[in-house]
């Protein structure tokens, strides 16, 4: 009998995975670091690389620090339980008996999944939030008609506030662009030195 894991129907198919699938193959930190290596690489990459990557990510050191027995862990546990299951689902093309995995149609749907803020960074959500609140006192107080609010015309309050929006949606959609886990881990890394 072949080693070789059979190509799961998911992978040819266009249905797309569900929450569920998605959430269960991301919750283990040496699945996402996975998606992270490939999404880094073109072609098919080779187990023995992924391991030294994902060890060096996990005990915060350099591939070439990675004694033996980290990766022989990683490697194992890779080749045994994690790349199989995210090749049930699609996620992943893997032959174990090549040992190389290349990505799918689904591996790149994942990497927004893998996109992180920063604790350091600014809480978008809550600032939209705000600026949605501003704005619609803003708008409460001109139907109203209260003075001073009403010295400066309709046509210029609603300007300002697309203005806002506009400007803070672009700035935020240009710095978080690029920023995931393997980008904001390097950055941290240079901060430290």
């Amino acid at each position: 009998m072949s080693k070789q894991i059979e190509q799961s129907d998911s992978a040819d198919s266009d249905d797309d995975l569900s929450k569920g699938e998605i959430f269960d193959v991301l919750q283990n930190k040496r699945r996402r670091y996975t998606l992270q290596y490939l999404r880094e690489h073109d072609g098919p990459v080779q187990l023995g690389d992924l391991a030294s990557h994902v060890a060096a990510q996990e005990y915060d050191c350099p591939n070439t620090e990675v004694t033996s027995a980290q990766r022989k862990r990683v490697y194992t546990t890779l080749q045994q339980s994690h790349l199989p299951r995210m090749h049930e689902t699609g996620i992943v093309n893997y032959d174990d008996e090549s040992g190389t995995i290349s990505r799918t149609a689904h591996t790149e749907e994942l990497t927004v999944y893998l996109e992180i803020v920063p604790g350091s960074e600014f809480p978008w959500r809550e600032y939209y939030l705000s600026l949605g609140a501003v704005s619609l006192a803003i708008v409460t107080i001109l139907w109203v008609g209260v003075y001073p609010f009403t010295v400066i015309p309709t046509l210029v309050w609603t300007t300002l506030i697309a203005v806002v929006l506009c400007v803070s949606a672009g700035y935020h959609t240009y710095a978080g662009r690029e920023m995931t886990l393997t980008e904001y881990v390097a950055q941290e890394a240079e901060s430290e030195d």
